[in-house]
């Protein structure tokens, strides 16, 4: 699919691709089963990451203001040590900065900044992380 994977990398199951390359993941990330990745736009995720099941991640959408209803690709930026909820949906252009929390089904349609920890719909701040990430992120299921 021409990805870009580091080491102690898992895509499990079920997970679905809009294309090929455009997806780049450091090193001890997880995407979880049935997650939606449409990396036409690119599609940036760092090191230790916990994506959660049926996440959508969307880098291409339509401009509703153009007359043509033009089709539009933006890339989406997941940095280090984030945690994404069960059916999060993150729409194109967005960065989700170091550290940061998007609840379960909160939908993100603005970056999330480093720590902050997110939810609903759309994804409002609902509270902090602590500072102190030191984990390596490492979950394998049977038939990943």
């Amino acid at each position: 699919m021409g990805f870009e994977l580091g080491h102690g990398v898992a895509i499990h199951l079920g997970s679905r691709f809009d294309c090929a390359r455009g997806l780049t993941i450091g090193t001890n990330s997880v995407v979880n089963e049935n997650c939606r990745l449409d990396p036409r736009g690119g599609i940036s995720i760092g090191n230790n990451v916990a994506i959660t099941a049926e996440t959508i991640i969307l880098t291409a959408d339509h401009d509703i203001n153009n007359p043509y209803f033009g089709g539009r690709v933006r890339p989406v930026v997941i940095e280090d040590y984030v945690f994404i909820g069960t059916r999060a949906m993150i729409l194109p252009g967005i960065t989700v900065h170091r550290g940061a929390v998007v609840a379960a089904g909160a939908v993100v349609s603005r970056d999330v900044q480093a720590l902050d920890v997110v939810g609903g719909v759309p994804a409002r701040k609902i509270g902090k992380r602590k500072d102190d990430l030191n984990y390596v992120t490492s979950y394998c299921r049977l038939f990943h």
